[in-house]
């Protein structure tokens, strides 16, 4: 491999995915920035299925470290407005064939870290060696500038004066469905390109569990297409909590939407008064949830959108994750990252003289699963809120047959569940490209 620059723009899941790799296949420099100050703590618990668990299974012992740090319960309860539970989701007992509740349901900022740790290990070198991935917290990019025919070096200027002006030999941006960095790259605006699911989420932890068993999480609907839920963190006595707003385009509450976009852009604050005046008066927990949401101060909420380009590249400058192919609500957002960054790092591998032809492939490989995973199930996201009582009625039975049928040992949920969206399907079936990584 000759010398490879290599800079990534976001910590979360796709960046230090792709650090991984690109150590792996010998890229001499990979820098990752990161804005916020430090390594993000809190969010939800998100999942690994189908080809995120075969590439999980190639990262030496991803596995086992993902396992330690699973999300500490054993399933979901669906319950009605005075607490009684109607049905209770489990995962299936096969990590390769998934069913709802995943069998590697984690929280994000503890998968991160794993990926984090796991790069800043594939990068080290010989002793005195400095280690070829570095990660630098508090910095962005302010602007980036390709040669004519833009097949050469990306000159990098970076806004908080953490890194000065430096040139990489390739920039891929990892930094979400909403990338700052893909409008500087493909010179559009940041929600050009993006579709929105007409959905929103707000997250936060509370510091007390309000959960009847606390190896079980929570899931309430309300009308119309509210849901909340609720779910253990590591320690026992805190709570992660879920509020989700569903508002068709065709339903009374579509100008919700707009109302949730505009209260994001004033800041947290606005945010949290906009959740409150929807969610107020919804039952069961609601009004406690809101309480302690007043006083979160790890609160965030962001728009559920699919990301949808023309293209995953402008000369040497890539995206990777749901910066280029955000998947909205079909479970496959984590995995689709995971193998966006396999393929990408394992293509400059392949062609180690050749970069333009390193980032064609990985588009043409890539582009068939994207369109895959970005078929939004039937149903979703409403059917985790419907909008009437007499759909929430209906969506109740659907889930307490299928989970009595699971809890019976029935295989047809896991079977119907294959047929409804990729992110079901089994992992042995799965495959993906093998590289040679040199090492």
């Amino acid at each position: 491999m000759p010398e490879l620059r290599v800079l990534i723009v976001g910590a979360s899941i796709a960046g230090p995915c792709a650090a991984y790799w690109l150590a792996r296949s010998g890229c001499s420099e990979v820098t990752v920035i990161e804005r916020y100050p430090s390594f993000r703590r809190g969010g939800q618990n998100i999942d690994i299925r189908s080809y995120g668990v075969a590439v999980m299974r190639k990262m030496g012992d991803m596995e086992e470290r993902v396992r330690s740090r699973l999300a500490p319960f054993k399933g979901l309860e669906l319950v009605n407005k005075t607490g009684r539970v109607l049905a209770t989701m489990r995962a299936s007992g096969d990590a390769d064939r998934q069913a709802l509740v995943s069998e590697f349901e984690i929280f994000r900022d503890d998968l991160s870290e794993i990926m984090y740790d796991l790069s800043l290990e594939a990068g080290k070198g010989n002793a005195g060696e400095p280690n070829r991935v570095r990660y630098v917290f508090g910095e962005q990019i302010s602007s980036l500038a390709q040669p004519a025919g833009e097949n050469g070096p990306i000159k990098v200027e970076f806004a908080n004066g953490v890194l000065q002006p430096s040139e990489f030999d390739l920039v891929i941006a990892c930094d979400g469905a909403t990338s700052r960095t893909r409008a500087l790259g493909f010179h559009c605006n940041v929600r050009d390109h993006i579709e929105s699911i007409d959905a929103w989420g707000a997250y936060f932890s509370i510091p007390k569990s309000i959960l009847r068993d606390g190896q079980y999480g929570q899931g309430y609907s309300a009308v119309p297409g509210r849901f909340m839920g609720v779910g253990p963190d590591h320690d026992g006595k805190t709570n992660r909590v879920a509020l989700v707003g569903i508002h068709p385009r065709t339903s009374e509450t579509a100008p919700r939407m707009e109302e949730f976009r505009q209260a994001s852009r004033m800041g947290t604050e606005a945010t949290k008064t906009f959740v409150a005046d929807v969610f107020r008066g919804a039952g069961w927990q609601t009004e406690q949830l809101l309480e302690l949401m007043e006083k979160a101060d790890n609160f965030y909420a962001s728009e559920m959108v699919q990301v949808k380009m023309p293209s995953l590249s402008q000369g040497r400058f890539v995206l990777c994750g749901d910066a280029g192919y955000a998947a909205g609500p079909t479970g496959t957002g984590t995995s689709l990252a995971m193998l966006g960054a396999y393929i990408l790092a394992g293509e400059v591998a392949s062609h180690r003289n050749d970069l333009p032809s390193a980032i064609k492939a990985y588009e043409e490989r890539m582009r068939p699963v994207i369109t895959e995973s970005q078929k939004i199930p039937s149903g979703m996201p409403g059917i985790m809120a419907p909008q009437t009582t007499w759909g929430l009625m209906l969506r109740n039975i659907i889930f307490v047959v299928l989970c009595n049928l699971m809890a019976l040992g029935s295989s047809l949920p896991l079977w119907l569940g294959g047929l409804f969206s990729i992110a079901f399907g089994n992992a042995h079936g799965t495959i993906i490209p093998e590289y040679d990584w040199g090492s």
